[in-house]
């Protein structure tokens, strides 16, 4: 999920976690085994704890709470905007920030967005190392985490020193802070779940891996998985 955690090279170089098939998961083997560790510890902590917060938070709180945690992540954004030499959309991402964290209580409220500032996609430093021509590398699953890729793994240390909720000096906050977005991220993926079909694995990848061709090239191949970034 958002937690980030790292592999070691040495357990990816183990060769009999090596399978042959999708030649863009060529651990396939020992992403498996991750997916079905990750898969069983949502089953029976996130999943439920998700689905308890969906059914005792009224929709209009859930759903700003959800926009919260998305404007503190407008920040990242602007950080990789300015990376790409996306100027324009960095003016247009920093103005969703002021006016959010101000006009809208800290983005309880999409105020910008009746300004005409509308919310992109996101950027993220993986995206950025993407755009200077590294390439994503194999697909990877991260234990707690999920679906990734070589080069994206990593990159999300970069994203989360650079979120503002890293600045809370008082570490319990934080890391309260921190699982309150878990959760929320959690809840709104309860929906995506309904949008998997065939055998779950290779849907999840699949899906992953277009949606991140889809960022990387703002749009200039398909994307059938709509805003569901993660599963």
């Amino acid at each position: 999920m958002k937690k980030i955690v790292l592999l070691l090279a040495g357990v990816m170089l183990s060769t009999h976690v090596f399978a042959a098939g999708n030649p863009d998961d060529p651990w396939e083997g020992f992403n498996r085994k991750m997916f079905t560790f990750n898969d069983t510890v949502d089953t029976y902590t996130l999943k439920p704890i998700a689905k308890g917060y969906r059914a005792v938070t009224p929709d209009p709180v859930e759903r700003g709470v959800s926009r919260m945690f998305s404007n503190v992540g407008e920040v990242v954004n602007v950080f990789n905007d300015l990376l790409q030499g996306k100027f324009r959309q960095a003016g247009n991402d920093t103005g969703r920030f002021v006016i959010n964290t101000t006009i809208g209580l800290v983005g309880f409220f999409d105020v910008a967005d009746h300004f005409g500032l509308q919310k992109n996609d996101g950027e993220d430093f993986g995206q950025t190392l993407g755009v200077w021509g590294v390439d994503s590398g194999p697909y990877l699953v991260l234990p707690l985490i999920g679906p990734s890729t070589v080069r994206d793994g990593p990159a999300r240390i970069v994203d989360r020193f650079i979120n503002p909720i890293n600045e809370i000096d008082h570490v319990p906050t934080r890391n309260q802070i921190y699982g309150a977005e878990v959760i929320s991220t959690r809840a709104d993926l309860l929906e995506a779940e309904k949008f998997v079909r065939g055998e779950r694995y290779s849907f999840i990848r699949d899906a992953y891996l277009q949606r991140r061709k889809f960022l990387l090239t703002d749009g200039g191949v398909e994307d059938d998985f709509g805003d569901y970034k993660d599963f």
